[in-house]
């Protein structure tokens, strides 16, 4: 049986890529990918990815959570939370396609995480995300060539020039 599509990684790529992109809405200089990072007893954390603070001196935590059917819970982000604090982050975004549970919205807005929407099936080139009263969308479309092209040819002193075939 072949493994199963891994859409959670893509979708991880995806966020920290757009989040890249718009880092300084954030106050950060930049968002790198997912890495470990030391906590205060010894132990360390595999984080999504890692925004850094745009005067280099701290950085905040990015988790992603691609969930379509289930909204992110308070226990979710009580874990965030304490996963900043163990680690000394100065705060922490949460990107997820729907909206969080009222629990975690609580969290969120009392531990300062922001909240990033970003729909389930986004790339890099095709993508909806929201953040406060920001949407950023990204569209593609084929878009068909030719070999020829039709050129006006028209002087300083204003006479065009005739087209030729």
């Amino acid at each position: 049986m072949p493994d199963a599509p891994t859409y959670w990684k893509s979708y991880e790529q995806v966020a920290r890529h757009l989040l890249d992109q718009v880092a300084g809405r954030f106050g950060l200089r930049e968002v790198q990918g997912k890495q470990t990072v030391p906590g205060s007893d010894g132990g360390s954390w595999e984080i999504d990815a890692k925004g850094i603070l745009e005067n280099g001196e701290g950085f905040v935590i990015v988790e992603c959570r691609r969930y379509t059917k289930s909204r992110v819970c308070q226990e979710e982000m009580g874990g965030l939370a304490y996963r900043i604090r163990d680690t000394g982050a100065a705060g922490g975004i949460i990107v997820s396609p729907l909206e969080l549970q009222a629990g975690a919205k609580r969290i969120a807005s009392r531990e300062g995480i922001a909240h990033v929407r970003l729909a389930a099936e986004s790339t890099t080139v095709d993508y909806m995300f929201q953040f406060l009263k920001n949407l950023f969308v990204g569209m593609s479309s084929p878009v068909a060539l030719s070999d020829s092209f039709d050129a006006t040819v028209v002087r300083a002193n204003g006479t065009v020039e005739p087209k030729t075939s």
